[in-house]
């Protein structure tokens, strides 16, 4: 499941590297990032980018909403959505390793930080937050 997290991992860095939640609040990156447009269009896509995982996704989107939710709100019979929830759920783990957010979390994210962070998302072994959070 790796190959997914990595998947993850680079649609953010092509998000980041154009400026995508630059001068919004860093606490904000994260709606920026996974939750303002569709990581995966397309019932046939999704499932073609959940493969042989489907069901370890569905088990982590499951536990994920009940933890924090209460209840499963996603429509788990439909893999685009289960697909777009997983990039939610991966994205906030990738966003957790950076120390210069969690810094910088109640201020405007300027250039220079941005660009801190940008770096630290970058240099992130993906390996290792796949393990930490599984």
């Amino acid at each position: 499941m790796c190959d997914l997290y990595d998947a993850v991992h680079s649609d953010m860095l092509d998000k980041l590297n154009d400026g995508t939640g630059m001068y919004n609040a860093a606490s904000d990156l994260h709606h920026y990032l996974c939750n303002e447009d569709y990581f995966i269009i397309g019932t046939y896509q999704a499932k073609q980018f959940l493969g042989e995982h489907a069901y370890d996704v569905i088990g982590m989107v499951q536990e994920y909403e009940n933890d924090n939710f209460g209840e499963c709100h996603t429509d788990l019979s439909n893999p685009e959505n289960v697909v777009n929830m997983f990039r939610y759920i991966v994205g906030e783990q990738i966003l957790a390793e950076s120390e210069t957010l969690r810094d910088n979390w109640d201020s405007e994210l300027e250039p220079e930080t941005y660009s801190e962070i940008c770096d630290e998302i970058g240099c992130i072994n993906i390996n290792k937050v796949y393990y930490s959070n599984n």
